[in-house]
């Protein structure tokens, strides 16, 4: 029953790929069930992050817990990987726009909590041990309300596209990583070979502004200032080197 997803499948195409599976089980009884209620949502999910030995994620931004709710969620995570749970994490490069989002994301990586990032939109996903995926209801972070998936044919389907994204999806300790969304779009037009007039032409903002992006990229890549090296050039190889993984 289970289709194999082409290599060309994109995250975009979630949606269009489950429906041809659910069209695929037409007739079939689905074991998929509609929760809208959150707090009955966070029960599974904690039910399942008690008995499970394996979860694969992937989060489109991240989590906007505060305070006591964020110290409870870390310390969950915490737990499930001292009692032995295996853990992927996929998340999406924005949130490590965030200093706070992007402390607690690597304290969990260096856990064993191992996270990826990548630049293309994704969808919040939970699979335990093959058995048992959340998904939003409606593709929108911290929307309410989730499909509690149980029907093994949709799950294959989810923990398919969870392995092509991750083989794709970059090291969270690569140094490019440390660079927010401008940054990198600042080093991406370097990368093409403009200048910094050129570049601030293209983003809209001033050459100075350009300057203390690039001077910031510098910092953020331990590239210091030295006679032999260009550090442009050595700033764009670090970029292609993470564009590439």
């Amino acid at each position: 029953m289970r289709g194999r997803v082409d290599e060309s499948v994109s995250l975009a195409q979630l949606a269009h790929r489950l429906e041809e599976v659910v069209s695929e089980l037409r007739g079939i009884p689905v074991d998929v069930e509609r929760v809208e209620d959150d707090e009955r949502v966070r029960k599974q999910i904690a039910d399942a992050v008690r008995t499970a030995g394996e979860l694969r994620a992937m989060h489109p931004v991240g989590s906007t817990e505060r305070g006591r709710e964020e110290q409870k969620s870390r310390l969950r995570v915490l737990d499930a990987l001292r009692r032995g749970m295996t853990m992927r994490t996929i998340v999406h490069s924005s949130v490590l726009d965030h200093p706070r989002r992007a402390a607690r994301l690597r304290e969990l990586h260096a856990a064993g909590d191992l996270h990826r990032v990548i630049d293309e939109p994704i969808q919040q996903l939970l699979v335990f041990d093959r058995a048992v995926a959340f998904v939003r209801i409606t593709p929108v972070p911290h929307s309410p309300g989730a499909l509690v998936i149980r029907q093994q044919s949709l799950i294959a389907t989810l923990v398919e596209l969870f392995e092509r994204t991750w083989a794709k999806a970059r090291e969270v300790t690569e140094p490019t990583h440390r660079l927010t969304q401008r940054e990198r779009e600042v080093l991406a037009l370097i990368a093409e070979g403009r200048s910094n007039s050129a570049v601030a032409r293209a983003l809209s903002i001033t050459e100075a502004a350009v300057g203390k992006h690039v001077a910031s990229v510098f910092t953020k890549l331990e590239l210091p200032a030295t006679a032999d090296d260009n550090r442009r050039v050595l700033a764009v190889l670090a970029y292609l080197r993470g564009a590439a993984g």
